[in-house]
């Protein structure tokens, strides 16, 4: 890949460059300069501590990692099923497919071991999965059984022809009720890890529509849409406007709310996302599917301690 240094990373060490630039760990980023395989405007460069300049072009592959995943069980719900695809429902706390620290515990694990034809499917490590979600959101995946539905749902995917909705609950009330960010999402020069506003980022669209605004609690349950699929996309756009989802520690949402005339502040156990709505045309079949999942106990207990009071809706 070519990747353009952008001003923030001006002076920075070429390994660290290449770690923030490819989205991979310093330590991956250091093994690929020690190598040889970073040229930085035509001439290769090998070490790592070299500074970059704004504007120049780096030339790099990040390599595969041939890891075989191993079948594991995990919790989860099959909404759907049937020979070349299921819809699941993924609780909060399960991470989709492994990665730096994550163990044998994923959801990848665990289709490998509800459905061990899935290997082969799709990219090592990762059988069947099309799509993700973030750890701690909650719900609907659709996952492909066969090579060929695979490459028809990520076709679906890139061609933006599968509808996602998100329920989400968030600092603040928005004043207008609808509304569209539409702003580039890239990695945080300063974490790696981490997604971040940039004019350097890649084009991100987000709609978003306020449900229920419960001023007393200065909070909102909103519905979001997403038009692209950048990592981290709902929780850096909402953040960005002034509106973090509830307990996102890492884009600063708070995890407790002060409710006027309640003592005791109404815990928010985990980040306050949920995918509750999937639709998409069958793959196979052609038959247009839709598929519906409703906000979980832990987020719903939320909304129920914050409608002790008549909130103000908006349709």
């Amino acid at each position: 890949m070519n990747q353009t240094v952008p001003e923030e990373l001006d002076g920075e060490r070429l390994d660290r460059a290449v770690a923030i630039l490819g989205d991979i760990s310093r330590s991956l980023a250091r093994t690929i300069v020690d190598g040889g395989g970073v040229a930085v405007d035509g001439a290769t460069l090998t070490e790592a501590k070299a500074r970059v300049r704004a504007g120049s072009v780096l030339a790099f592959e990040i390599p595969e990692v041939e890891e075989r995943l191993q079948p594991h069980r995990v919790e989860y719900t099959t909404v759907y099923a049937d020979d070349h695809l299921l819809v699941v429902d993924k609780p909060s706390g399960l991470t989709v497919h492994p990665g730096a620290g994550t163990g044998d515990e994923t959801l990848a694990a665990g289709l490998l071991f509800d459905f061990p034809s899935i290997e082969g499917v799709g990219h090592p490590g990762r059988w069947g999965i099309v799509h993700r979600l973030d750890r701690a959101t909650s719900g609907l995946l659709v996952v492909a059984l066969e090579q060929s539905a695979y490459e028809s749902l990520s076709a679906m995917m890139r061609a933006r022809e599968v509808a996602r909705r998100y329920a989400a609950i968030v600092e603040g009330v928005l004043d207008i009720p609808r509304g569209t960010v539409d702003a580039p999402i890239g990695p945080d020069p300063n974490r790696p890890t981490k997604r971040a506003l940039s004019p350097y980022g890649k084009h991100a669209v987000t709609h978003y529509r306020r449900r229920i605004a419960w001023p007393e609690a200065d909070v909102s349950l909103l519905e979001v849409t997403l038009e692209t699929g950048r990592t981290h996309q709902i929780r850096v756009h909402l953040a960005g406007i002034g509106h973090a989802v509830l307990a996102d520690r890492v884009y600063g949402g708070r995890s407790r709310i002060e409710k006027q005339g309640v003592p005791e502040p109404i815990h928010v156990p985990r980040l306050a996302l949920h995918a509750e709505r999937l639709s998409f045309t069958h793959p196979v079949s052609g038959a247009e599917l839709e598929f519906v999942s409703d906000l979980p106990e832990d987020l719903s207990a939320v909304v129920a301690a914050l409608e002790d009071e008549p909130p103000t809706s908006s349709q």
